[in-house]
């Protein structure tokens, strides 16, 4: 499908005539080395640096909280703000019939045995077709999920203030995953170039899928009897692992890149997907709203519509303490990163950090003078 584009294009040139140093006769000045992990326009910082983006419906403000310094600015409008997502670093805010796409200025750069976190400021990048995507990125490429395609965005593009399509994805659904995409089409997951061209396909399948995601234990699609895993490198394999029961209703939600996922049931209660263990558990619990799962060895959100906020066992679904955050919990959802969880509180314009390993301790309350009614974490 097509996407429009309107992005602003900063262009930066440099003339030699400009240089002292280029002037006829004058020796060449030695170049001073390029420092590990530099990157143009940012500075490279000790620690993460979490921001959280919220988008007001009524109003369409988008605003981003740093949670060090609990001042919260306007970085954006997006008139009929209905949905919310990031990659990451890049937060892609839907209204009416476009998607806006915004830069928020910080993003960790994972190098395996190192990583690096950069900080710069927010900006607006520009603005593409369409609406209610899930976004999915690594160092080349985002991918844009909705429920009217694929969108595969260049991510150096996207880092010089520009939107541009990485490959043409006609597809159900996609990730980026190995250097590759994944793409599923009428049941069957082929194996892309970054091109988008068909390198291969799995033998597994996977039909009606409803959520995916990237974990550092393989990419995983959502399908409609069961979870399919796809890990490797150069030889991918892909396995099944059926639901206990009831299937997943409104995606996978999890600190980025842990292998324990969580998700709304469509019978109203929380499936828990371990993918060490490659198990589902399931944990009844009455009108879930939202729900995160923070990583192996740590517990499972759960956020009712009584305004309760509870955790659970990821292995064995037993209950471990909960703490009442708001009256009304309807549009909250749950950010999870390495330290804290931040609970979106529309109805009483406020974020709750939570600290999710103490018990739930309530360590902050931000109020606000908007409505976080769309929100999301970025710094990852």
């Amino acid at each position: 499908m097509p996407y429009a584009t309107k992005a602003r294009v900063v262009a930066l040139t440099a003339g030699c005539a400009l240089l002292a140093g280029c002037a006829a006769g004058a020796a060449p000045a030695e170049e001073e080395p390029t420092p590990h992990g530099y990157v143009e326009g940012a500075e490279e910082t000790a620690e993460a640096q979490w921001r959280l983006v919220a988008a007001e419906a009524g109003t369409g403000a988008v605003h981003l909280l740093d949670p060090v310094t609990e001042e919260a600015v306007e970085i954006a409008e997006v008139e009929g703000a209905q949905a919310i997502g990031t990659d990451g670093r890049f937060v892609y805010v839907a209204g009416a019939s476009t998607t806006q796409v915004l830069d928020s200025g910080v993003w960790t750069v994972d190098h395996g045995d190192h990583v690096h976190y950069y900080k710069s400021a927010p900006r607006t990048v520009g603005e593409i077709d369409g609406s209610g995507f899930a976004p999915l990125g690594d160092p080349a490429v985002t991918v844009l999920n909705s429920a009217h395609g694929v969108a595969a965005l260049d991510r150096e593009s996207l880092e010089d203030g520009e939107i541009a399509a990485a490959a043409e994805v006609d597809a159900e659904a996609a990730v980026p995953y190995s250097q590759r995409l994944l793409a599923v089409t009428g049941g069957t997951v082929q194996v892309l170039g970054r091109d988008g061209a068909v390198e291969s396909e799995l033998a597994e399948t996977c039909r009606e899928p409803q959520a995916q995601t990237v974990t550092r234990r393989g990419a995983v699609f959502a399908c409609a009897d069961g979870a399919l895993l796809v890990s490797g490198d150069d030889d991918l394999t892909a396995e099944p692992i059926p639901y206990p029961g009831s299937a997943v209703e409104g995606g996978f939600h999890h600190r980025p890149g842990t292998a324990v996922l969580a998700a709304r049931a469509q019978d109203g209660g929380v499936l828990v997907l371990d993918l060490k263990e490659r198990a589902w558990i399931a944990i009844a619990v009455e009108d879930p709203v939202a729900v995160s799962a923070t990583g192996e060895d740590s517990p499972v959100l759960v956020l009712t519509a009584d305004g309760v906020l509870r955790s659970f066992d990821p292995v064995t679904g037993a209950a471990l303490a909960q703490v009442e955050l708001m009256a009304d919990a309807a549009g909250a959802t749950i950010q999870v990163d390495t330290a804290r969880a931040y609970v979106s509180d529309p109805a009483g314009t406020a974020i709750h950090e939570i600290d999710y390993r103490d018990d739930l301790r309530l360590a902050r309350t931000f109020d606000l003078d908007f409505r976080p009614d769309h929100m999301v974490e970025t710094g990852w």
